[in-house]
């Protein structure tokens, strides 16, 4: 079972007027945690949750003291199993293009904020669930994990963007074969089409989200940052594109004082002192 977070960064009337209700959001030691905490209905996805998801995320993204982000769901049954059935069963075509736009926003703004996220997937992740997981820079999930895109068993699609991140992720064959048949799979199977990195028990899996970060936060913050940008503004270009973009990043990165104390550390046999600049 996940440990449970003791919110240090802020009280707790600070905390209530950020207005989190179904989240969970904290920072320490350069980390930004965020826990969806609806457990009673499997963390689901509903409007305030997507919110909710969009000022954590602004917030991580311009404190400079944050340098990694782990995503997890609240208890030890559900990242997010997907939305709120409840309000989809509301939706007119209108909201429902307003809800699928606002949480492709959120998304978007997870996948490019230029800070590496971590997803723990502590459980279902399924439908709005696995495409959040999809914008995550790297996936590990405990071993009783379920993840898939079961939007067809509703009559609907992915709303997300996971047709599209699945597919350039893990290929169109499993993406059609995912969103089309709408069963889940096990972590296993996950790991083995390259959805998640790596798979542990379900007591060690925030323990190796955490010691994972701390690996990426030892690293130069400039460096890592432009490694994501030519990862991510990579892939969506041919490959000269995508090289001279990287090629581009490198002559940036080679102008930075982390690039001068890097080197100058590694030739002095010592642990470099990164400033991020």
């Amino acid at each position: 079972m996940l440990r449970p977070y003791k919110r240090k960064c802020k009280s707790e009337r600070e905390k209530s007027e950020m207005g989190y209700e179904n989240i969970l959001y904290e920072k320490r030691d350069e980390i930004a945690y965020i826990t969806f905490n609806r457990p009673k209905v499997l963390n689901a996805l509903n409007n305030k949750t997507i919110e909710e998801l969009r000022l954590a995320l602004v917030d991580a993204r311009d404190d400079s003291v944050v340098r990694v982000l782990i995503l997890t769901g609240a208890g030890d049954k559900a990242f997010v199993a997907g939305a709120d059935i409840s309000e989809l069963a509301r939706r007119t075509p209108v909201d429902g293009k307003e809800f699928s736009v606002s949480g492709q926003g959120v998304a978007h703004l997870l996948e490019t904020m230029g800070k590496p996220s971590i997803c723990a997937i502590n459980g279902f992740a399924l439908g709005g669930g696995c495409e959040i997981a999809l914008c995550c820079s790297i996936r590990i999930a405990s071993r009783n994990a379920k993840l898939g895109q079961p939007e067809v068993k509703l009559g609907i699609i992915p709303g997300f963007g996971g047709s599209q991140r699945l597919a350039r992720l893990c290929g169109k064959g499993v993406a059609h074969e995912l969103c089309l048949t709408g069963e889940m799979i096990s972590a296993e199977e996950a790991q083995r089409i390259g959805l998640v990195n790596h798979i542990y028990e379900p007591a060690e899996l925030i323990p190796a989200a955490e010691a994972m970060a701390k690996k990426i936060i030892a690293n130069a913050p400039l460096a890592v940052k432009y490694t994501m940008e030519a990862i991510e503004r990579g892939i969506e270009m041919a490959q000269e594109e995508g090289l001279f973009l990287e090629a581009t990043l490198f002559g940036l990165v080679c102008a930075t004082e982390d690039k001068g104390e890097g080197t100058k550390a590694f030739l002095e046999k010592r642990p470099p002192q990164f400033k991020g600049k």
